[in-house]
C-alpha cells in the first residue's frame, strides 16, 4: 500500500510540476507591453455592474472619469442590482461626467442579476470596445490608454488584463495577495500559451460586436457566476486565436482581500462553481489534475499520523510543489514589485492543498450566498 501510495504520489507530483512549468512558459511567452503617445481612435464604454457598494463606487469613478483618454471617445455605464444603500445617488452625482446609471428592477428572481446588468449596459454603450471592472476596484490615469493602444495594434476579440490586490491589512491577506496573483498568472499563462481557460471581470475587454455576434451570455446566463471566464471560453471557441494578455502594469486594476476566512471561502466558491459549466477538456482535465494531486497530499499526511512512512511521499511532493511554484511566482510578484510577498509561499504551498481540496467540493455542490443572495 505504501508503494502504491507512493508511485501515485509521485505520478501526480510530476504532472503538476509539468503544470506548473508550462504555465511559467506561458507567461514568458507574453511580451511586456508599454502604451507609448499615441491619439487614440477606439470608443470605450466602461461597464460596473454594482450592489450596495456606496462605501467604494465614488473612488472607482474618480479614477475612471480621470482617465488620460479623450472624453469623446469615452462613457462609463453603472448598473444599480437593487441596492439598498446610497450607491444610486452617488453615481447620479456624476451625471456631469459622461456618467449614466441603469436601475434593474427585476420583478422575477434571477440566478445571474450580474449577467442581466452587463447585458442590458452593452444594449445602451455606444463603445466598440466594452470594459468591464468592478465596483470597489482603483486604476491608474493611463489604464484605458494602454487598453486602447494594445487593442488598436493587435485588434484581439478579447482581452485579459491584470488585476491584483493591494492595501492589504495583515498576513491573511498578504496570503490571498499570492494566491490571487498565482490565479490570474495562471489565466494569462493559458493565453500565452494559447489555450484561454480563466480570466477576470474587474479588468475585462472585449468588442461590442462580438458579444452581440455569439449571443451574449445565452447558454451560461442560467448560472449566477462566469461572466468573465465562460464568456472567454465562448470567444476562444468562436475565434481561436483572438485572445490577448495585455502584460502592462499601467494596464493593471486594484481590488481588495477578503477581510474574513468566510468572506474568502465564499468568494471562491462562487468563482470554482463556473467549473462545472467547462466545455473543454484540457481544462477540465487540468482542474482535475491539481485537484487530485492536492487530495494525495492531504491524505498521505493524514495516514502519516497513524504510519509515519507515509508523510515521506507527501513531504517529497510539498517540496516538489513548492519549488515548482517558486519558479511560477518570481516572475509574476517582480511584474507587480510585491516580491516581499514570497516570504508567505511555504505558509501558503501547505494551506493551498486545503484550500485545493475544499473548494473542488464545495464549488461543485449547489448554492451559496454573495451579496445577500442565495444563488448557485
Amino acid at each position: 500500500m505504501v508503494l502504491a501510495t507512493s508511485i501515485l504520489s509521485g505520478l501526480l507530483t510530476l504532472i503538476y510540476v509539468a503544470i506548473v512549468l508550462y504555465f511559467r512558459k506561458g507567461w514568458g511567452r507574453i511580451p511586456k507591453f508599454e502604451a507609448t503617445p499615441f491619439s487614440p481612435s477606439t470608443r470605450i464604454s466602461v461597464l460596473i455592474a454594482a450592489r450596495n457598494e456606496e462605501e467604494k463606487i465614488g473612488a472607482t469613478l474618480d479614477d475612471i472619469v480621470r482617465q488620460n483618454y479623450p472624453a469623446g471617445l469615452l462613457e462609463v455605464i453603472v448598473v444599480d442590482d437593487h441596492s439598498t444603500d446610497g450607491t444610486s445617488a452617488i453615481v447620479e452625482s456624476y451625471a456631469g461626467r459622461d456618467v449614466s446609471l441603469i436601475t434593474l428592477n427585476e420583478e422575477k428572481a434571477l440566478n445571474s442579476y450580474k449577467k442581466k446588468a452587463i447585458s442590458e449596459a452593452i444594449r445602451q454603450a455606444e463603445g466598440e470596445l466594452i470594459v468591464t471592472t468592478d465596483a470597489d476596484c482603483r486604476m491608474g490615469p493611463d489604464w484605458l490608454r494602454t487598453i486602447a493602444r494594445f487593442y488598436e495594434e493587435n485588434r484581439f476579440r478579447l482581452i485579459s488584463s491584470p488585476v491584483a490586490y493591494f492595501k492589504e491589512q495583515g498576513v491573511f491577506e498578504k496570503l490571498q495577495t499570492l494566491e490571487f496573483l498565482y490565479l490570474i498568472g495562471l489565466g494569462a499563462s493559458t493565453i500565452g500559451n494559447r489555450m484561454p481557460s480563466t480570466c477576470n471581470g474587474a479588468n475585462l475587454a472585449y468588442r461590442k460586436d462580438v458579444f452581440l455576434q455569439l449571443d451574449g451570455f445565452k447558454g451560461i446566463d442560467d448560472l449566477a457566476s462566469g461572466d468573465d471566464e465562460l464568456f472567454l471560453h465562448k470567444v476562444a471557441a468562436a475565434f481561436p486565436g483572438s485572445i490577448g494578455f495585455c502584460k502592462s502594469r499601467a494596464a493593471t486594476v486594484y481590488t481588495y482581500a477578503k477581510p474574513t476566512l468566510s468572506e474568502f471561502l465564499m468568494q471562491r466558491k462562487r468563482w470554482a462553481s463556473k467549473s462545472t459549466r467547462y466545455k473543454n477538456k484540457w481544462v477540465v482535465a487540468l482542474g482535475v489534475s491539481i485537484w487530485l494531486f492536492n487530495l494525495v497530499i492531504l491524505l498521505s499526511v493524514l495516514a502519516g499520523l497513524f504510519k509515519p512512512v507515509y508523510l515521506v511521499p507527501a513531504i517529497a511532493a510539498l517540496l516538489f510543489k513548492f519549488s515548482a511554484e517558486l519558479l511560477f511566482l518570481v516572475p509574476l510578484v517582480r511584474f507587480i514589485k510585491r516580491v516581499k510577498l514570497l516570504a508567505l509561499l511555504p505558509v501558503l504551498s501547505v494551506i493551498h492543498v486545503l484550500y485545493m481540496v475544499y473548494i473542488g467540493i464545495a464549488g461543485n455542490s449547489g448554492r451559496y450566498d454573495w451579496k445577500g443572495r442565495s444563488v448557485k
